[in-house]
């Protein structure tokens, strides 16, 4: 044998010993944490509210949230930290990074699910994974027939495309008009009717879970404010709720078509039942007006938000709190539910979105700064909020914002591809099949033919 083998087969063991077999927070953690980190973050001096000094407090987290999650190295903000990812602060700060082996041990640590000792058990590691939901599809997904005629108004300028939604099933998509809400063709772009909202400016538009019905809610500002169900394929109203002083921000419709809520200016939330009309009940917690809401896919809970950066969770049959989610510092201009309700999506005027896991209720991912304009020749700090976002058919996320490109993100919250910018502020983003549809300020509609569904691996 060659004596670099000999050599290699001698060494062997040494470097096998250099790696613990099971890294913990005492045993290996801790000791780096109280060598870099302590100064600033340990029991005397705790920035940004975080303590690393103990496990109980590294686990709690500070002012920004949570500092690792179980089995989510780039999610963890600590991780972020020590890696110096972008937009997020380094640690040590002023400093390089730490020895590529600490960094590892951390890595190790994390993947592991966080154990404290050589005798305690790892954290459960949840998986995030998206499974499309199998079922539910139509034998014939709706598309509209023999619509009745319908003389649109034509408005002195263009009117924004103030909602947009997409069917789950069929080549389909709603877009606010002016008094009205137009239907075409999602692949080809072929005008396919309208429907005829008297009652003002669409400002929610969603469709059934089966793509059979369309709620469509909105109203006059500071003058009244409704929501209407209508038949996709007929186009026939087939009911109205909700008697509001004000326009209708935000609204949707339960999984099983039971229930309808509503929200806006007047700060609190109404939901209603959809066989007669009724008022089920009424959310009074939110201290701003509602901007956003949407019932999980299962219909079991309802999370609405407000422009104060309050987000909150309800039992949707009977109306209690569940949760309360408060990590942004500015209005909310979207939530989403992930497709099979493990993730809750929020968007903000801050510039961030979140993404929450709904088993805990806490970050598995924030996003900032995602769409920060920066324009050439441009002084003052501009707004860099994120103004809509979705979910695509195989589970990233995409958004759009003031910097009026479109991202696509991983459920980690890596960014995938980013698309151009549009000429005008953009309102609201879908994607149906391969298509990606923006609208703007200007009342135009962008079409962008991506690759194919993004898979999720």
């Amino acid at each position: 044998m060659k004596l670099p083998a000999i050599l290699a087969m001698l060494a062997a063991p040494a470097i096998l010993a250099a790696a613990p077999a099971k890294v913990t927070f005492e045993d290996d953690i801790r000791p780096i944490l109280k060598a870099r980190c302590f100064k600033c973050h340990g029991d005397d001096e705790q920035k940004a509210d975080l303590n690393l000094q103990h496990y109980a407090s590294l686990l709690k987290g500070g002012s920004s949230g949570p500092a690792v999650q179980a089995g989510r190295p780039n999610s963890s903000l600590l991780f972020q930290s020590i890696t110096h990812a972008p937009d997020v602060e380094p640690m040590p700060p002023k400093s390089d990074k730490l020895p590529a082996a600490e960094i590892e041990l951390i890595r190790q640590w994390i993947v592991a699910g966080l154990p404290e000792n050589s005798g305690s058990k790892a954290r459960e590691v949840a998986a995030l994974d998206f499974k499309t939901p199998t079922g539910g599809k139509p034998e014939k997904p709706a598309m509209p027939e023999r619509l009745p005629a319908f003389a649109e108004a034509k408005p002195a300028r263009p009117h924004p495309v103030t909602a947009l939604a997409a069917s789950p099933w069929a080549p389909l998509v709603a877009i606010a008009g002016h008094g009205c809400v137009k239907l075409a063709h999602a692949e080809t772009g072929a005008a396919l009717g309208t429907l005829p909202f008297p009652e003002g400016i669409p400002f929610a538009l969603n469709f059934s879970r089966d793509g059979a019905l369309l709620l469509a809610a909105g109203g006059k500002p500071v003058q009244s404010g409704k929501a209407v169900l209508f038949d996709v394929r007929s186009g026939k109203r087939l009911t109205a709720v909700g008697d509001e002083n004000d326009a209708v921000l935000a609204a949707d419709l339960s999984a099983d078509g039971s229930l309808i809520a509503l929200g806006g200016p007047s700060k609190s939330v109404k939901v209603f039942r959809t066989r007669d009309g009724s008022l089920a009940y009424t959310i009074k917690k939110h201290t701003d007006w509602v901007t956003a809401l949407e019932f999980s896919p299962d219909g079991k809970q309802l999370a609405t938000a407000d422009r104060a950066g309050g987000i909150h969770l309800w039992d949707a049959p009977s109306g209690g709190i569940a949760l309360s989610l408060s990590e942004h510092k500015d209005a909310i201009t979207a939530l989403r539910w992930r497709p099979d309700g493990r993730l809750l999506a929020s968007a903000s005027e801050d510039g961030s979105v979140i993404l929450w896991d709904m088993k805990d209720g806490f970050p598995t991912a924030t996003l900032t700064d995602i769409h920060n304009p920066k324009t050439p020749g441009t002084y003052g700090k501009q707004p860099k909020g994120v103004l809509a976002l979705a979910w695509t058919p195989g589970g990233h996320l995409l958004t759009t914002g003031r910097d009026r490109t479109a991202a696509s993100w991983s459920l980690e919250g890596k960014l995938i591809t980013r698309h151009e910018a549009i000429p005008a502020t953009p309102t609201a983003i879908v994607q149906t099949a391969d298509i990606v549809l923006r609208g703007d300020s200007y009342g135009a509609l962008h079409r962008l033919q991506i690759a194919g569904p993004p898979s999720t691996r």
